[in-house]
């Protein structure tokens, strides 16, 4: 894997696997998987990967961070006297909703996050209701919201020390920091405004990116300075849908950051765009990052990924593109075969390319699929 990511051409394909370290996939094969406790569910996910016998990259994010810092939202972690945090929780469905009244000397903000169980031991996250409508508002967080907590980085550095002595030399790590700041900015902001305040508000648009840089650059450096292998740096917010010119004169000076910052400490960069994507190929050659992934096929997103090694010119890895829903999961060990094959056989010329799932496997998936893809691809990795 190494090999690949320095630019070399290794004696064949490293085959990964995109599994999330708490539910999902990982609750499917451990019933009894305790969410609780972040570092037995990765512990659990590297026994499940060595037992599988792919090359490990192993993904962190449950239990790295708050949720405010991961998922969107106002910091509600931290209460000052000039920022008081009151919360207020109910049940929607089999959804947990946690209602927050932010007070500061200036204004209120109000925020709604949500837990939902979509599959058993399986939960997604989201600020559901974004506390920043105005740029008064934006500006009156900026004044008041309380930084990331002095003692994170010891805490982190402490989970990546012993996840790193429990992996050895079975894989590479990698934690998912909060996001480029287009993405950042979604957990924030209503995406219907997030999408046109660039061209209708410039001022308000350059100081909300400004402020999810501050707030969120913190995180990243704590991250690069754990001893972590990599940083995936999610980018599909901003997907090809606002096309390369948009994306280089808005969004791409501010995602480069992430990137300078992360090559200062010698961490590797993957940059995650799980959508449309193929419009962004020449513009992710100046973006810098070392990986660039998944280049989802059709129907999950537009990636082609003969056009994609083609265009990118061998300025990035890719990881990818495997289709985790219809194929992996929904199709049969025929189609898995077939798809795995063709797959590898376009990413292997040249080098710099990982295989993988195009995202995470979801519960539900066969693992006689899984063990059909893992066979397939080692059968048909070498150079």
């Amino acid at each position: 894997m190494l090999k690949v990511i320095n630019g070399q051409v290794p004696d064949r394909v490293p085959v990964s696997l995109f599994i999330h370290d708490e539910g999902n996939f990982l609750s499917q094969i451990y019933p009894d998987l305790d969410l609780e406790d972040p570092i037995s569910c990765k512990f659990r996910l590297i026994d499940l990967e060595r037992e599988l016998g792919i090359d490990i990259i192993l993904r962190m994010l449950h239990g790295i961070r708050p949720f405010w810092a991961s998922y969107g939202g106002l910091n509600t972690e931290t209460q000052t006297e000039n920022w008081e945090v009151r919360l207020e929780e109910y049940r929607r469905g089999k959804s947990l909703v946690k209602n927050y009244l932010i007070k500061t000397p200036e204004r209120e903000f109000t925020q709604e996050f949500s837990i939902s169980e979509i599959a058993p031991g399986t939960f997604s996250y989201a600020c559901t209701k974004k506390p920043i409508k105005s740029i008064d508002d934006l500006e009156t967080a900026i004044k008041y919201e309380p930084p990331m907590r002095e003692n994170y980085p010891v805490e982190l550095k402490e989970m990546v020390c012993k996840v790193k002595s429990y992996l050895g030399n079975d894989g590479i790590t990698s934690i998912w920091v909060p996001a480029g700041a287009f993405n950042a900015a979604a957990g924030l902001v209503d995406l219907d405004l997030l999408y046109s305040i660039f061209l209708t508000d410039k001022l308000f648009f350059e100081k909300l990116m400004d402020f999810t840089l501050k707030r969120t650059l913190p995180f990243v450096e704590a991250t690069c300075n754990s001893g972590i292998d990599t940083i995936s740096i999610g980018g599909n917010v901003p997907g090809g849908f606002l096309g390369s010119k948009i994306y280089e004169e808005y969004v791409l000076p501010y995602e480069k950051k992430y990137i300078e910052l992360a090559k200062s400490k010698g961490v590797i960069t993957i940059y995650h765009n799980c959508g449309q994507i193929m419009a962004l190929v020449d513009s992710y050659k100046e973006l810098g990052s070392d990986i660039v992934e998944p280049f989802s096929p059709p129907p999950l997103g537009d990636g082609d990924l003969r056009e994609a090694k083609k265009k990118s010119e061998g300025k990035f890895v890719i990881i990818g593109n495997v289709d985790q829903v219809n194929v992996l999961k929904d199709g049969s060990k025929e189609l898995v075969r077939r798809v795995t094959e063709e797959t590898i056989k376009i990413g292997k010329p040249g080098g710099k390319f990982i295989l993988q799932t195009a995202d995470y496997l979801e519960y539900g998936t066969p693992l006689e699929n899984i063990k059909t893809y893992i066979e397939t691809a080692l059968k048909n990795s070498g150079y």
